[in-house]
């Protein structure tokens, strides 16, 4: 399965060097920079496209190997988020340090999908849509300067091979943390809503 396959080439001679036959080819979520690698990817192999509407919130076997498929709404409609063995790939949804923006307008379904991710094992690995890791920790930094995670999290950042653990997001991620005492301070000194949950998170979505 190919997953967001923009990189095709690498995909394709990947699947060719290991004699792999490419089943399926489907995408975190339907933007261009996501799909543009479809069209290719089905040309040069027999793999069917599986469209948002056929999987979300399913399971998928290869070969004994399940692959499940959540729905993530949020930073689109049709965002996806794809759990195997202990890897997550997120897409735009969750980044590594940061969240995607909500270009659907949903607040409450982005609320849901990241409080979905949350309840994952701590160990799960996330493999995101993008490398914004140091524009996420400088953003991470301003908000909690005594945050000692944030400089360990930056200390592991390799950019050839991008990825963190929940727990570290649990640390460092601002939008993961709207229910610890330090970001709660922030909300009251910048004279937000913090009273529930809820409104803790709509209240740091406001901030930039």
């Amino acid at each position: 399965m190919a997953i967001d396959g923009g990189a095709f080439d690498d995909i394709l001679s990947f699947a060719q060097s290991r004699r792999l036959n490419l089943l399926f080819v489907t995408n975190t979520h339907g933007h261009a920079d996501h799909t543009s690698g479809n069209v290719t990817l089905l040309n040069e192999s027999n793999a069917r496209l599986l469209r948002y509407e056929e999987i979300r919130d399913a399971e998928i076997e290869l070969e004994g190997q399940k692959i499940r498929i959540y729905d993530t709404p949020g930073h689109t409609v049709d965002s996806l988020c794809f759990h195997v063995d202990n890897a997550l790939i997120t897409g735009d949804t969750l980044f590594n340090g940061t969240i995607g923006n909500c270009f659907s307008g949903d607040l409450k379904g982005f609320y849901d999908s990241i409080k979905k991710i949350m309840s994952l094992s701590r160990s799960t690995v996330i493999y995101a849509g993008h490398d914004y890791v140091q524009e996420a920790m400088s953003f991470a930094r301003r908000l909690e300067p005594d945050n000692e995670y944030i400089e360990i999290f930056s200390q592991n950042y390799k950019p050839d091979h991008v990825f963190s653990r929940l727990t570290e997001e649990l640390r460092v991620n601002p939008y993961l943390r709207f229910n610890e005492l330090g970001i709660i301070d922030l909300l009251k000194k910048n004279g937000l809503p913090r009273k529930t949950e809820w409104q803790r998170w709509q209240s740091l979505m406001t901030i930039d």
